[in-house]
């Protein structure tokens, strides 16, 4: 009997076999292309995907395995997850993958869901990051180390991991839900697992596992961004090729949820502040094509505030929030939808108003209006999707996880069709009560019941599918701190309102744009921050020729993605849209912030929407220990702009705020003298330099401006633990003030020291306390500069299970201590800057993050030359220079907090 054996082969072995060998490259042939993707299959059986965009520079590697929790065994809920993990730490060939990734400058994670795994890193697109990151994905598929002591360590982490989600009610009760609407289909488990499968599944189990899945001929390897595809394909050839076709079949799951036969029910009893019901009903994979309606019949029933359920719900006052959500996978799927209440609602008034509006959609259909508003929101956002290359190789692995990539494209065709009547219909079909998981069972002599039909047979599905027109490309645009300053025209509207426009071909057509106003001073702020956090918001609820849903509508025709939001002297308005649009997505949002009508029953829904997410908090151990931190570092008087609040002041400054309030403090402080508006994308400059002009050049703040400063005050050290009974997750933080600007000289080096210490992926406390010890999911540090101000602050937080914090704190300190004493190596200080600086490139290639930063700069005065001499100030750094900075922090000085359930793991007494 013959056995698969698994070789390490290791990447330079492969290079040097494609390089010197006598033999032909290996063959690659080109399975079909769609909408300027293009599909490439390998002897081996590896599927690649290769979308080429050179607008950007940057370039997203994402390997999909076609395996996830679906496939798991007996006793093996969360081995998908737990080899997701591993898949970072260590192969044959590599001792630290994670510093690796961290070297490049990489964006990137690893994600397990359902039916698939996929890993994925961005970077600045070049030759040597691409064919890196190919050797990469390459090495670990065949040589990941699948050692017991590697598991160990690890193991520690995912179960942190674990315990993180078992600190939600809401993500407990949806995993509940799933367990009792699924009583023999692995969708029934959460790819996180159960505790006792994580702490206890063997080595030789999860390495059989890896091999078993992790193979050529159950990849796709998907490639986007700015690449040469000759190059490409060759590479892949030469690091792939030498990887054998396995001799194991794969077999296909076969288990098929029966029929739901009657009402069920779940309850879950635990410490918290609000109230949750959720229901759920069984709905077709998501290739069928009832999948796409039933997406458009949830935003029906769930968008804000048109959504049948908001109105039923919130708009009524029974709860506070609500959602509709499909879970829609390679198998037949669920759709979900949950209300949120607080204390003083009636939990069984909501259970009651939420089932009898889903279930009474076959008696009141969907009108054509609302069918036609969601498939125009669904749309737009789809479009919007396409403009992004990372965005669109993350969603190509959800799409090849329910069975075929132009399943995404297949999708949006089909919702582009979807009718009043087959929304109605899906709801006849799926709403029934005998479908539903939240009642008890009730025997029924004549059950009604709903039959989900088989996932199609996609090679059929897709035989004539040839896809919509390819999305127009944008120009090459290199993001340097020098190129976009040279591309940035500057002026001053009469008012005041600095205008600064970043003209530039994309992808699609997209602009993205930002508003800024600043108001007041800190005497005539003073006592005005809850009415200052509320403005903002409801100026989205409703102006004086518009309501809220006419105003969403008016963004789902314009495809354009508005927010506004606001602090306690300010107020960012933030758009993205396409060329066609701009103007008048513009001309809408001045509406917004020059016409506000501040409806009352508005009003009321956002103050409760804000009291019960702020009550949420109240037990939490991280909101309650970085409250706690903040407090002790920013002591400033109640009423003040910068006084940290508890939640419970929060909650009772909310509860007497009137809409009067609001009123007056619009009138008070909104006007534009003291504003930016900063766009990038593709416009016509002069145009949209004059319209800035109409909308905003006569409008003129009531009261003057002066920035509020953030200056340092030394704090006393302190060392302080919070009991946060029955959650499983504890919350450390440690923090200090620092008297330090962005323009001291020792800034460059403070930030590549904490980059260094805490702040990158493989940092010092990630591989000492994540990687090493396995302690923490997440452990990381900051440190916090202002501009111009001195009052910086250094800041460091972990997650743990509460019996392990001590050893965590333990470690914290002697990292701590070890890099004051020692510094950092000259190898380290090489690797982090290339890092940095290719992360901060990779940053600014996103043109709201690059909008951002304009706008930042302009608001003090600075241009993005302020940005080309930081980083060559940090490229000229010594290793004496950056410890020297780092020594800044003083151990003696830190506030320590700590926030679990210390008395029932025993520790801390």
């Amino acid at each position: 009997m013959r056995r698969n054996v698994l070789v390490a082969i290791p990447v330079a072995a492969l290079i040097s076999i494609a390089a010197f060998s006598q033999a032909p490259a290996p063959a690659f042939r080109k399975v079909t292309s769609v909408e300027g993707i293009t599909e490439y299959a390998f002897p081996n059986g590896l599927h690649a995907l290769l979308f080429p965009d050179p607008s950007k520079p940057k370039i997203t590697v994402n390997m999909t395995y076609l395996v996830g929790s679906r496939f798991e065994g007996y006793g093996e809920t969360g081995m998908a997850h737990l080899l997701e993990h591993l898949m970072f730490l260590q192969t044959r060939t590599r001792t630290d993958i994670k510093k690796e990734l961290t070297d490049h400058g990489a964006d990137m994670n690893g994600t397990t869901s359902f039916d698939r795994t996929n890993y994925f890193e961005t970077l600045t697109a070049s030759d040597e990051n691409l064919r890196w990151a190919l050797g990469l994905e390459a090495d670990r598929m065949v040589n990941t180390r699948m050692e017991k002591s590697i598991l160990d360590k690890e193991m520690t982490v995912v179960r942190n991991e674990f315990e993180m989600g078992e600190n939600s009610p809401s993500r407990t009760l949806f995993q509940r839900t799933l367990e009792t609407a699924y009583t023999w289909h692995n969708y029934g488990h959460l790819p996180i697992g159960s505790r006792s499968d994580i702490e206890n599944v063997p080595i030789d189990r999860l390495a059989a596992f890896y091999r078993k899945y992790y193979q050529p001929d159950n990849a796709v390897l998907t490639i986007a961004g700015k690449f040469d595809q000759a190059k490409t394909l060759a590479w892949i050839v030469q690091l792939f090729g030498p990887i054998p076709r396995p001799l194991r079949k794969l077999a296909p799951t076969y288990t098929v949820e029966p029929v739901q036969d009657g009402e069920r029910t779940v309850t879950l009893r635990r410490v918290g502040d609000v109230q949750e019901v959720m229901a759920a009903y069984h709905i077709p994979a998501a290739a069928h094509p009832d999948a796409d309606a039933l997406e458009v019949l949830a935003g029906v029933l769930g968008d804000e505030p048109a959504g049948r359920l908001y109105k039923a719900l919130v708009e009524s006052k029974k709860a506070v929030s609500e959602s509709v959500d499909t879970l829609s996978l390679h198998d037949p799927g669920i759709l979900m939808a949950s209300a949120t209440l607080r204390q003083d609602q009636d939990l069984d008034e909501a259970r009651a108003i939420l089932i009898r509006t889903m279930e009474g959609m076959a008696a009141a259909p969907p009108t054509k209006e609302e069918v036609e508003r969601e498939k125009t929101r669904l749309l737009k956002d789809i479009d919007l999707e396409m403009t992004d290359t990372e965005g669109i190789a993350l969603a190509l692995s959800e799409a090849l996880g329910d069975g075929d990539w132009r399943l995404l494209f297949l999708s949006r065709d089909r919702i582009k069709n979807v009718t009043e009547q087959d929304v109605a219909r899906v709801a006849s079909l799926y709403f029934k009560p005998s479908n539903r998981t939240v009642a008890e069972f009730q025997p029924d002599k004549s059950p009604d019941r709903a039959a989900i039909p088989k996932t199609p047979d996609l090679t059929a599905l897709f035989k004539d599918f040839k896809g919509g027109a390819t999305i127009s490309a944008g120009e090459v645009f290199d993001p340097t701190p020098a190129n976009v300053e040279k591309r940035v025209v500057r002026s001053k509207l009469a008012n005041g309102m600095n205008v600064v426009l970043l003209r530039k071909q994309t992808r699609g057509g997209t602009v993205v744009a930002q508003i800024t106003m600043r108001f007041g001073d800190e005497k005539s702020l003073f006592g005005k921050s809850a009415a200052a956090g509320l403005t903002g918001p409801m100026l989205m609820r409703g102006t004086k020729n518009k309501t809220r849903q006419q105003i969403e509508d008016e963004m789902d025709k314009l495809k354009a993605q508005i927010s506004i939001n606001a602090g306690p002297n300010s107020v960012n308005a933030e758009l993205q849209t396409v060329e066609a649009n701009f103007a008048g997505a513009l001309r809408l949002v001045a509406e917004m912030l020059r016409e506000p009508s501040f409806p009352q029953s508005e009003f009321d829904q956002m103050r409760q929407e804000y009291i019960a997410s702020v009550e949420k908090t109240r037990t939490d151990p991280q909101s309650l220990a970085v409250t706690d931190l903040r407090r002790r570092l920013t002591p400033y008087p109640r009423g003040d702009v910068r006084y940290v609040a508890t939640a419970e002041e929060d909650i009772e400054d909310l509860k007497k705020l009137t809409l009067d309030d609001v009123r007056q403090f619009y009138a008070q402080f909104y006007g534009a003298s003291n504003s930016q508006f900063v766009a990038a994308g593709q416009f016509d400059a002069a145009q949209i330099q004059k319209l800035a002009a109409e909308l905003y050049g006569g409008w003129n703040s009531p009261l003057p401006f002066q920035r509020i400063v953030n200056l340092y005050q030394k704090n006393a050290p302190a060392d302080l633990k919070i009991e946060t009974p029955d959650k499983e997750m504890a919350f450390l933080v440690d923090g200090m003030r620092l008297k330090m600007s962005d323009e001291d000289p020792d800034y460059p080096a403070m930030s590549l020291a904490n980059y260094i210490f805490g702040g990158a992926f493989s940092s010092r406390l990630e591989r000492r306390i994540r990687d090493k010890e396995g302690m923490s999911y997440g452990i990381s540090s900051s440190v916090q500069v202002p501009a111009k101000d001195d009052g910086a602050m250094f800041v460091a937080s972990a997650r743990c299970a509460p019996q392990n914090a001590p050893k965590v704190e333990a470690s914290f300190k002697e990292e701590l201590a070890r890099a004051l004493k020692d510094g950092f190596t000259a190898a380290e200080l090489a690797d982090a800057k290339k890092a940095w600086l290719q992360e901060r490139a990779v940053a600014r290639s996103d043109d709201g993050t690059l909008v951002a930063t304009l706008a930042n700069r302009e608001y003090f005065n600075r241009t993005m030359m302020f940005d080309q001499a930081l980083e060559a100030k940090v490229t000229a750094l010594t290793p004496e220079q950056v410890s020297a900075a780092f020594r800044r922090i003083d151990p003696a000085a830190l506030v320590t907090v700590k926030a679990g359930d210390f008395k029932k793991a025993g520790v801390y007494q």
